[in-house]
């Protein structure tokens, strides 16, 4: 039977398997890691572990502040100056370059953010490839949910590393799809994150939504960009209300504000 790949949510291992209603598919994603046994040295090991992976990742947000444009030697190319509404993500698509490569070439954090008038390096490219800018607004990804970022990506958070955001609503608890696509997991407290639901934008990217105290939306549901999928809530012990929200490509984790405008 046909698998989607596997997933890992928030940094946590060991595998689960579950099957999907109403697809002929089981889908393989990733449940949250075993506690940590009490052994002192046990705990002592895989705190150094959690500490190099936050320190890989990045676990430090820097704000955006005006600086001038990133000195590249030894490399050709050409700057691009970020205008409203453009992502990192539109940006790559722009001029058909890896997102990764562009990211590693400008120096940017896994926390970071592009701002408008910000000048970013394009390796290799002379000007956009018109062929790689036949898309529209669908193909960008939105915000899911109106708040502020209280967790950014690659931060320790419960002593796991974050791999995507968390939100904390301003007001309105409404959670939209960042993108249209198709519901390929439904479950009802999953990985002990609570309600959770993943979108299979059919291009290899995948978005997932976590803590969610209703869903609208079921597996195999199509979806639009901007449509409600739940409503925001909370899980386990944790009593805060906000989303945890990831961007994947394939079975890896992208920061989500590479793709959020």
């Amino acid at each position: 039977m046909p698998r989607l790949k596997a997933f890992r949510i928030c940094g946590r291992s060991s595998s689960v398997e579950h099957q999907l209603p109403k697809l002929d598919r089981a889908v393989r994603f990733r449940s949250p890691a075993l506690a940590m046994k009490n052994n002192y040295f046990v705990q002592l090991f895989a705190l150094n572990i959690i500490f190099c992976l936050g320190f890989l990742t990045g676990c430090v947000s820097v704000p955006y502040t005006e600086q001038p444009s990133p000195v590249i030697t030894g490399a050709s190319g050409v700057y691009h100056s970020v205008e409203k509404g453009q992502t990192l993500w539109r940006i790559s698509k722009m001029y058909a370059i890896d997102l990764e490569e562009l990211a590693q070439a400008n120096h940017i954090t896994n926390t970071a953010s592009v701002e408008v008038g910000q000048k970013i390096f394009i390796p290799n490219r002379s000007k956009p490839q018109l062929q790689a800018v036949q898309y529209g607004d669908s193909d960008d990804f939105s915000w899911p949910l109106k708040g502020r970022v209280s967790n950014g990506f690659g931060q320790i958070v419960n002593n796991m590393v974050n791999k995507g955001i968390n939100i904390q609503p301003y007001g309105s608890l409404e959670v939209t799809a960042s993108r249209s696509g198709k519901v390929v997991f439904l479950g009802k407290d999953f990985a002990g994150m609570g309600k959770t639901l993943i979108i299979d934008h059919l291009d290899g990217m995948f978005t997932v939504y976590s803590r969610n105290a209703e869903v609208f939306v079921k597996a195999g549901d199509t979806v639009a960009k901007g449509s409600t999928i739940a409503k925001v809530g909370f899980a386990g012990r944790d009593r805060n209300v906000y989303l945890h929200f990831e961007v994947r490509k394939g079975q890896v984790s992208q920061n989500p504000l590479y793709y959020l405008p």
